[in-house]
């Protein structure tokens, strides 16, 4: 089924999902020292939520933290004291979209992703999105247990120069665009928010994606779809779609 946006043509029968399901074991992803999801059969009295188990119906209770257990969209609400939800900041769900792919590079004893590797991998190319898979890209990412280890991150410089290049929507692989442990600070964040002036009130993070290596660096469409949550962040599910003409 194909489907025309901005004189682009795109396959919409061949989507690429790079989000992360959330499983309510300790297989799930997961960060920022939670305890794993949990997904149980709701039970009130004789009623238990379990078909198998007797119940009329399978009538889950999920606990989770958007931000920790998988594929997330947030907005700058997340680091401002005036409530933004992401569900009232993302009105649009289509953006044209460029997969990079990254080694991050020693930086003190961190490893991290500098502007100048997003310079050389963006050129000209202006994009409203911007998807970033890291190297090494291992399935182990799917279940990885991301507390305590300082994972890659952003520098403050990278994220101010997206910001420059007017990039609205950043996904990227890792459980955040800012060091693990880092105070409070959280410099890309704020950079790629304009925190420090005009706030960017449209743009987004998605943190927890996962790129398969099937799929090419290249220009995309990207669909970026958000549960309905009025909060800060909301499970989300990025789907690419290949560009024909």
């Amino acid at each position: 089924m194909l489907a025309k946006i901005n004189d682009h043509t795109i396959d919409l029968s061949r989507p690429l999902d790079i989000s992360l399901p959330l499983r309510g074991d300790a297989s799930n992803v997961s960060a920022w020292y939670l305890d794993h999801p949990k997904i149980a059969p709701h039970t009130t009295g004789d009623f238990i939520g379990k078909v198998s188990e007797g119940g009329s119906t399978n009538f889950n209770d999920i606990w989770f933290n958007p931000h920790a257990h998988g594929t997330h969209t947030e907005c700058v609400g997340h680091i401002t004291q005036d409530f933004y939800s992401i569900n009232q900041n993302l009105k649009r769900f289509f953006f044209k979209a460029e997969v990079i792919t990254i080694a991050p590079e020693k930086y003190q004893d961190d490893f991290v992703i500098s502007r100048k590797q997003l310079q050389y991998a963006l050129g000209n190319k202006k994009r409203e999105a911007l998807v970033i898979r890291t190297l090494p890209n291992f399935t182990e990412k799917r279940s990885k247990q991301y507390s305590h280890t300082n994972p890659s991150y952003l520098l403050e410089e990278a994220a101010q120069f997206l910001a420059d290049r007017d990039v609205e929507h950043l996904l990227i692989d890792l459980p955040s665009v800012d060091r693990e442990k880092d105070a409070g600070a959280l410099l890309a964040h704020k950079a790629f928010w304009g925190f420090d002036g005009k706030l960017r009130e449209r743009a987004t993070i998605t943190e927890f994606i996962f790129v398969p290596n099937a799929i090419q660096d290249g220009t995309y469409f990207l669909n970026l779809q958000v549960a309905p949550f009025e909060n800060d962040a909301s499970p989300s599910r990025p789907v690419l779609y290949k560009i024909i003409t």
